[in-house]
């Protein structure tokens, strides 16, 4: 079967891509493939009663599937270079933020309309942050919340299904060059176009090196951030979340000088399980639905873990340390601040004892037997940094969830047309290593159709 374009993934990038070449070419002929599975289809088996653990679904619901990685998460686009990417190396710091705020405008089209779009210019805050050696980075943000986000990649599909070829549950096996374009090989069926997108987000890395080693396509190492997600009182971070809803807070440490950052932010949400690739780690969830609001919020705390030669492997590094917080603890571990800082594990009596309610069934343990020294005092340091600004922080029940693990693909050599050294053969969104967030990866897909359409 011919198509004029094949999109490899239908996460962010790979929608948005597809979304595009409706608009400016709509006589192409366009296949989307999906390892996963379509959006209404998508449910993740675990419930953290009956069902604990992985039990290694053939495609998992929560990686994969219409919409991507981001499907099921609290819904932030960040409209700006200064995190989620480095798109604008390639393209320009104009064009990336031009094409974000593109996507913004499509994502209030189809369902977003009435959320509400938070901004760091001109606050307070960051004159408070610097004061007591933080930097609060610079960005705007849509936040959609994980209930309205799902509605507008509904609308997003019921959109696109009739104007793009969609094939679910459909891995792609091979990608292939051939005479005037490419050759993708799924089970017993060959397919071919003259232009092909590769947008397989982060669940296809080791896809991903495949494919690069099979067309001789340079690749470099990327980077894994490894920490904890912090849970405490939503009054706490309140005067921050109330004007900036989603604060980008980065220290850097007395002790090492490691950079810890904040990540994902989310006021009065929910600490949540993430499966990926069978090794549970720790996410967080937000709504915009009153009634699905918590008392409390929730964020990440993040060290970058960079890896010079030989070791390359950053992703497996990550993965192991998750390994081991979940052969502690069955899952994501769970402890108290105080707990920590004074060298004992969080018991279920301590937790009970807390003046907060987990919004996670984890297991007390410690997680000092999980996190290298290094990242856990940066993390410490981190709290207490945030304490000045954020009276409260470093409280002995603050609860701190481990282990949480961003991996990053390998950074994919292409040009400012996101195209590889294989003329019509595009990598975007995640998959690629250059975007490493919902807005970014939605661009890159713009940014391609629109070459694309232009050729």
């Amino acid at each position: 079967m011919n198509f004029d374009v094949i999109i490899i993934g239908a996460g962010p990038g790979g929608i948005f891509s597809a979304y595009e070449l409706v608009q400016r070419r709509p006589d192409l002929k366009v296949a989307v493939f999906e390892a996963g599975h379509a959006l209404h289809k998508r449910k993740c088996p675990i419930d953290g009663d009956k069902i604990k653990t992985c039990i290694g679904c053939k495609s998992c619901s929560i990686m994969n599937g219409f919409g991507g990685a981001g499907a099921f998460s609290d819904g932030k686009y960040n409209i700006t270079n200064d995190f989620g990417g480095t798109l604008y190396e390639y393209i320009g710091k104009k064009q990336a933020l031009d094409l974000m705020r593109y996507v913004d405008e499509i994502n209030l089209k189809y369902g977003g309309e009435g959320t509400k779009l938070y901004s760091t210019n001109g606050t307070r805050f960051k004159t408070l942050c610097i004061q007591n050696d933080l930097h609060l980075l610079d960005a705007s943000v849509r936040h959609l919340g994980t209930d309205i986000n799902y509605i507008v990649l509904e609308n997003l599909y019921v959109y696109l299904q009739d104007k793009v070829t969609f094939f679910f549950d459909t891995p792609v096996l091979s990608v292939k060059a051939v005479e005037d374009g490419y050759e993708i090989l799924c089970e017993g069926n060959a397919y071919q176009s003259k232009h092909c997108i590769i947008s397989v987000g982060r669940s296809g890395s080791k896809w991903m090196e495949s494919v690069c080693r099979e067309l001789d396509i340079h690749t470099k190492s990327n980077r894994v951030d490894i920490g904890v997600r912090v849970e405490l009182p939503a009054n706490v971070f309140a005067h921050l979340t109330d004007e900036l809803y989603e604060s980008k807070i980065v220290y850097r440490t007395e002790k090492y000088g490691d950079k810890v950052r904040t990540f994902c932010m989310n006021p009065k949400g929910a600490v949540v399980n993430e499966n990926t690739n069978g090794i549970i780690t720790v996410n967080g969830h937000s709504y915009e639905d009153p009634a699905k609001q918590t008392e409390n919020t929730n964020f990440a705390l993040l060290v970058a873990q960079h890896f010079s030669e030989p070791f390359k492997d950053s992703n497996g590094y990550g993965e192991s340390i998750a390994r081991l917080s979940n052969m502690l603890g069955g899952g994501v571990i769970v402890q108290r601040f105080g707990d920590l800082i004074r060298g004992r594990r969080s018991t279920t009596a301590r937790i009970n004892e807390a003046f907060i309610t987990p919004t996670l069934n984890a297991t007390p343990g410690d997680l000092s037997l999980v996190l290298p020294k290094r990242i856990l005092d940066g993390i410490i340091e981190m709290i207490y940094a945030l304490d000045k600004v954020a009276p409260g922080t470093a409280n002995e029940d603050t609860l701190l969830y481990g282990v949480e693990v961003k991996f990053y693909n390998m950074e994919v050599e292409v040009d400012e047309n996101l195209e590889s050294k294989h003329k019509n053969l595009y990598i975007i969104g995640d998959g690629s290593g250059i975007t490493h967030s919902l807005s970014h990866a939605s661009a890159s897909g713009v940014h391609v159709a629109r070459n694309i359409a232009a050729r």
